[in-house]
């Protein structure tokens, strides 16, 4: 084969739903890979061009790590040339962890620490501290007390007696535990000359103060079955005790269980007792008091690493200045590190990122955010000859940075490199080279190249979506706008950068809430708003939901709204629905089926199957998560787990039932000619045949459909979905249900990860609920959703600090005409006004 430099030449691509692509793409330039959703663009980009780029590179390493790694899927295509190695920046992040933060995933708190080490002011006496002393995460630097997290677990007294006019004896200290040991400790306190028989409250509060926290721990001779009368009277005339008894405070039970238990069960009933506060040592600085008495510019390390970025920027800026033409050692210490933080930050503030600090928590930032400061670090990089393979970068991006985005893409390309980029923004597909349309469906409807070639020339292309949304301006809905004139009516707001603010959310009507990345949209609905909501509801979360462990909740916010209150209106909404982007399961247990309760009803028509009666099995020989017919070997994953050294583990399909799930004699019964295995192989398009006669599990497919997922297959593991699409299998779930009215939905960027021929699809159904008498709120980027709202809401005017304020409201009409707002130049644009 002729081999040209300029291109990458695919030939017979098969992966997943590829239909024998050949396709050659050119180097050294921004590619967008489009199509609708589930079309096999992804396939094209990340399943086959990265992944054979990481196989090649695989390939160069001892044999005995290929031995290993050799069970890896190496992506099926005939041919692929002019590959340089590849740098993949997909769109999720890594296990979440307390101690990673923006400073550390851009390196620039080591850069930070050395500053401080070598040119901080330090007080007098003090000996210099190595770098690592102004780090929390190592043994020099960690506060000893929160081991550097900066919070510590504690209790409260409300938290460990909810009721205060209970006895002791009738279980005032609701954190002791029952049963035996509690009734001890019951016991204990008579020895104590402690009254357990009179209300909580009147007893001294020295007294209630030692019961709760102290960390004393006596050992006292208990009577069983005595009184403080009785007892007071036996230990005076020294009655035979009918044992020895030692005392716990209720405060050092809780955090003692807490930590050692190993029982999910008791530490989950126990976590109701705890509480986070920030550590009383370091206040939650998380170093130790000697690396906080060093100063630069008269602030401590971490208040300089709370400043926004563009903060640092300016302060470094002027501490390069304060040392121009000085010679010292320090001063150059000073220019150099100056010079690296100002080179690392540039490129991070020109993507729109300037508000994050770097002590934020990469749990608090959008993967959106998270993969724009990845593309920043490789953009400080300077490599050359290197494709880079990304997913929706813009993910989370207000439409003013699309701009400075797509200069930083082509900024990539001009250092030789070649970036290809998965995309449904308009303004991304419009600003690159060259465009890889892929198509024309999804799923098995999909996987054929629709266009290759030059940008302004897919316009012409009849049979592609894309063409229609993207350059031939075909609207996303056509729908009557509701007018309301009841709202939901929010007071003295405050939650991250939105300080004190009133807002009226008109119900029984779709309402989008704009403005541009870090204005405080999320902080007012996806928190304050749905807190507030629960509130009045009284559906507060009990923050035992879901994993109970010291990182999760020492990570998790306090989810009390900082303040606020609902003023009127309430009496409006009788039921709150968040539909947001966070996974729906973190094993490869939890499917589509099985999520949306789709799996139970198909279980249940196998085993009524005259196979199944035969065989005398039930719906539990079905379930991949019961031991009666699930394969021995997998435990019905379907892969096993192959551990590699110095490597992350990966899944390849298990060699016994090759993938099925399944033992042989279950995968015998059919219905209607499908075993199970070949039931959750079905996509939900496909699915609608089968279960036609059905009207349950057909409802469950046709919700699917309509949000756009009628391409993923009903085995499809919830590990590998993207946020969007847990976000629609969410809503899906919800909207299968009897649908009430007076229902309040808030979603969070609903059309992240969906081509705009999605996106219509999605948007005619949330008219369907407003249609139905509900309200909708979402927080979205996309303008063509936002005209075609009935309310915009938009936030601004800027990010961080110079957010958190209500920009404009009204009609989307009315928005775009409001000249203090940075969204209504493009809002003007979607409604099409001059």
């Amino acid at each position: 084969m002729h081999k040209d430099e300029g291109r990458i030449q695919i030939r017979g691509a098969r992966v997943h739903n590829l239909k024998n692509i050949n396709v050659d793409i050119p180097r050294d330039c921004v590619v967008v890979f489009t199509g609708v959703s589930g079309s096999g663009k992804s396939s094209l980009a990340f399943g086959t061009l990265y992944a054979e780029a990481q196989h090649r590179y695989l390939d160069s390493i001892s044999p005995y790590a290929r031995r290993l790694i050799e069970q890896v899927e190496k992506p099926e295509v005939d041919a692929l040339e002019g590959l340089p190695p590849a740098v993949g920046l997909h769109q999720r992040r890594q296990a979440p962890s307390v101690r990673s933060s923006i400073g550390s995933i851009t390196t620039l708190s080591n850069s930070l620490r050395m500053l401080y080490s070598r040119a901080g002011d330090y007080p007098e006496g003090q000996a210099i501290i190595y770098a690592d002393g102004f780090s929390p995460n190592t043994p020099e630097g960690a506060c000893e007390r929160c081991d550097g997290i900066g919070k510590v677990f504690d209790t409260q007294a409300q938290l460990l007696v909810p009721d205060d006019t209970l006895t002791i004896r009738e279980g005032a200290v609701a954190a002791w535990p029952g049963a035996w040991q509690g009734k001890n400790l019951v016991r204990v306190l008579l020895s104590l000359d402690i009254d357990v028989d009179v209300p909580w409250r009147e007893l001294p509060k020295a007294t209630r103060d030692w019961i709760l926290y102290t960390d004393e721990a006596p050992q006292m001779p208990v009577y069983r079955n005595y009184n403080l009368e009785q007892t007071r009277k036996a230990l005076a005339e020294g009655e035979p005790a009918s044992y020895k008894g030692k005392f716990i405070s209720a405060r050092r039970h809780v955090l003692d269980t807490f930590k050692t238990s190993q029982k999910e069960k008791i530490k989950q009933r126990i976590s109701r007792f705890l509480s986070v506060t920030p550590c009383p040592r370091c206040h939650g600085k998380k170093l130790k008091k000697k690396a906080l008495n060093v100063t630069v510019e008269g602030v401590d390390i971490i208040d300089f690493s709370r400043l926004p970025l563009r903060e640092v920027n300016e302060k470094m800026n002027k501490l390069r200045g304060s040392v121009a033409g000085n010679t010292s050692e320090r001063a150059q210490v000073i220019r150099n590190i100056a010079d690296d933080v100002i080179d690392r930050i540039k490129p991070i503030i020109a993507l729109g990122l300037h508000y994050l600090s770097l002590d934020r928590s990469t749990t608090t930032i959008s993967v959106g955010e998270l993969q724009r400061l990845r593309l920043a670090t490789q953009l400080k990089s300077n490599l050359f000859g290197v494709v880079y393979v990304m997913d929706e970068p813009s993910a989370g991006l207000h439409p003013r940075d699309v701009e400075s985005l797509v200069n930083a893409l082509h900024d990539i390309t001009k250092a030789g490199n070649s970036l290809l980029v998965v995309e449904h923004n308009p303004y991304v597909i419009k600003g690159a080279k060259w465009v890889v349309d892929i198509g024309p469906s999804a799923g098995k409807e999909g996987g054929e190249l629709i266009f290759s070639g030059p940008v302004d020339e897919l316009a012409k292309v009849e049979t592609s979506p894309t063409a229609e949304f993207v350059f031939n301006d075909k609207p996303l809905v056509s729908r009557e706008k509701c007018n309301s004139s009841l709202t939901l009516s929010l007071k003295n707001v405050s939650r991250n950068n939105v300080n004190n603010i009133d807002i009226d959310i008109p119900l029984g009507v779709m309402t989008t809430v704009t403005g541009v990345s870090g204005s405080g949209k999320s902080s007012l609905i996806s928190q304050a708003l749905v807190e507030l909501v629960k509130e009045g509801l009284g559906s507060v979360k009990d923050k035992t939901d879901g994993e109970v462990n010291e990182v999760a909740l020492l990570s998790s916010e306090d989810k009390v709204t900082q303040e606020g209150f609902i003023a009127s209106g309430s009496d409006n909404i009788s039921r709150l629905v968040v539909v947001d982007q966070s996974p729906i399961g973190r094993t490869p247990r939890s499917t589509l089926a099985t999520y949306t309760g789709m799996f139970d009803q198909i279980r249940r028509l196998f085993a009524t199957t005259d196979d199944a009666k035969s065989r005398e099995y039930d719906a539990g020989h079905f379930s991949f998560n019961v031991t009666k017919g699930r394969c021995p070997n997998c435990e019905g994953l379907g892969v096993v787990s192959v551990e590699l050294l110095f490597m992350p583990s990966v899944y390849s399909p298990c060699s016994v039932c090759n993938g099925s799930r399944f033992k042989d004699e279950v995968l015998d019964v059919h219905y209607k000619k499908h075993s199970i295995a070949d039931i959750l192989s079905l996509t939900v398009n496909e699915a609608q045949d089968v279960f036609e006669d059905n009207s349950a599990v057909l409802r469950g497919l046709k919700t699917l459909i309509n949000v756009g997922l009628g391409y993923l297959t009903l085995g499809q593991s919830a590990t590998e979905l993207s946020g969007g699409e847990a976000q629609r299998i969410k809503l899906a779930s919800e909207l299968k249900r009897a649908q009430n009215n007076n229902t309040l939905y808030v979603l969070d960027e609903p059309t992240t990860g969906l081509h705009l021929s999605d996106t219509a699809l999605l948007l005619e159904h949330l008219s369907t609920l407003v249609d139905s008498g509900n309200t909708v709120v979402m927080v979205e980027h996309n303008m063509q959703v936002a005209a075609a709202s009935d309310h915009v809401i938009d936030m601004g005017p800027g990010a961080g600090e110079d957010g958190g304020q209500i920009v404009a409201w009204g009609t989307p009409k009315d928005v775009a005409k409001n000249k203090k707002s940075a969204t209504a130049p493009f809002l003007k644009q979607a409604c099409k006004i001059n």
